[in-house]
């Protein structure tokens, strides 16, 4: 049936831009497909409860990483680096978004982390965005390029493995591509992600943004005076040797989980953090991380839903049937899909399975070539990770942003991310289908 995809994900996107609780947003979103897909209320919450398990892992990582935030920001080390950015960045405000745009990069591939460097780095940050009146939006744009763009464009770390989805899949479907033609074919897609960022830094969030105090006080204590003298302490090259200790640990074991606890255990054994503190410590960790950790948990029921009940099947089914050979539109109409998937599912990486192995046949009728039918699969799988409600693109930014509460997931982050990536990557993404 057409309508259940389309219907559920604008149900949850009107919902969220209406300021409802993402989480409750993405719930009813998953109600109205269930039942449209013949469920019962019990049925469908049955079906959600099963595949929240898809994400348990993430979810656990995501609030461990902000529990060792919270340690690392205790120690203090964090300091030096604001202190440093008052002085080198005074005024420069599209420097500062570019530079965290290209910290946000390495996060992806030169040291794969994803997104736990964003609660270590940003909420610090966060009062000297203020006294620079920086944009938030801007910030949260700079952040979804540096977590998005990489893995587009770029085959090392989670790009290698973005594109080897997409071969691999391609190759179950029936269409053979080297790994290398991959990355070829998303380099148009990347460069629409590029002038997304480009106008967002020097246009749209150009001019200086005043937001009202906090009442919070989170943040308060790292705006230090301009003669305040700060002295780098054996408890800082300790809190050093855990971040390296919980990286080496993660890069090792390929698991954030056990990442996260041996930065942990070390911050402890180190006793850069008090023991008695432990609870006061997990207790803020959970307040900052604990949020997203549960929309993912419920995000992943979500897609259980609208995969097991052959919501997505049918929507590429019933948009394809009737287009024809018309390279132009069915190219149109599969992004279009793309983005709609994803926006629901709020993951890339977990779209490409099942647009592959619905797109590769439409292309090879149509007479696609292998590097444009990449191109499409990749751009529509990324379509719609920023923007999303559900994405970790989206809810990374906004859990560093909003620790002092002065940041709104959907207009703050997804409306800004939505508008400077998507319509780029829809745009350019056409264009490689078309010239690839």
């Amino acid at each position: 049936m057409l309508g259940t995809v389309v219907i559920s994900v604008i149900v949850m996107s009107v919902l969220s831009l209406l300021r409802v609780n993402v989480m409750f947003a993405i719930l009813v979103a998953a109600g109205v497909a269930g039942l449209m897909e013949g469920l019962s209320l019990t049925e469908t919450t049955n079906m959600l409860v099963s595949g929240m398990g898809g994400q348990a892992n993430t979810a656990l990582s995501y609030v461990l990483l902000g529990i060792f935030a919270v340690m690392i920001g205790y120690s203090g080390i964090t300091g030096f680096l604001v202190k440093r950015l008052v002085h080198v960045l005074k005024g420069k405000r599209s420097i500062l978004l570019l530079t965290i745009a290209g910290v946000a990069c390495f996060s992806q591939n030169l040291v794969p982390i994803h997104i736990a460097f964003i609660p270590i780095l940003i909420p610090p940050l966060l009062h000297l965005f203020d006294k620079m009146k920086i944009d938030r939006r801007g910030v949260a744009t700079a952040l979804t390029f540096g977590l998005k763009a990489p893995y587009i464009m770029i085959p090392a770390g989670f790009g290698l493995i973005f594109h080897g989805i997409i071969a691999d899949e391609m190759k179950a479907s029936g269409m053979e591509i080297p790994l290398l033609s991959v990355t070829y074919s998303m380099l148009i897609p990347g460069i629409g992600m590029i002038v997304g960022l480009l106008i967002a830094v020097f246009i749209t969030y150009r001019k200086p943004r005043e937001l009202p105090p906090s009442d919070l006080g989170v943040i308060d204590k790292i705006d230090l005076p301009e003669e305040t003298v700060l002295k780098f302490s054996k408890q800082h090259y300790l809190t050093i040797a855990a971040v390296i200790g919980a990286l080496v640990v993660q890069l090792a074991s390929g698991s954030l989980v056990l990442g996260a606890l041996t930065g942990i255990a070390l911050m402890y054994i180190f006793t850069v953090v008090p023991f008695k503190l432990g609870e006061k410590v997990v207790n803020e960790g959970i307040s900052m991380m604990g949020m997203i950790a549960f929309v993912m948990l419920i995000a992943s029921g979500y897609a259980t839903i609208l995969k097991e009940t052959g919501a997505v099947n049918e929507l590429v089914e019933a948009a394809t049937g009737i287009l024809g050979d018309n390279k132009l539109l069915i190219a149109f109409v599969m992004l279009l899909i793309g983005l709609l998937i994803t926006m629901g599912i709020g993951s890339s990486f977990g779209t490409i399975p099942i647009i592959a192995a619905l797109f590769v046949p439409i292309c090879i009728a149509v007479g696609f070539s292998p590097l444009a039918t990449a191109s499409l699969i990749g751009t529509a799988g990324a379509l719609g990770d920023a923007g999303s409600p559900a994405s970790d693109s989206t809810l990374g930014p906004t859990a560093g942003l909003n620790a002092d509460g002065k940041h709104h997931h959907i207009w703050d982050t997804c409306v800004p991310t939505f508008i400077h990536f998507n319509i780029p990557l829809f745009i350019f993404g056409l264009i490689a289908a078309m010239v690839l």
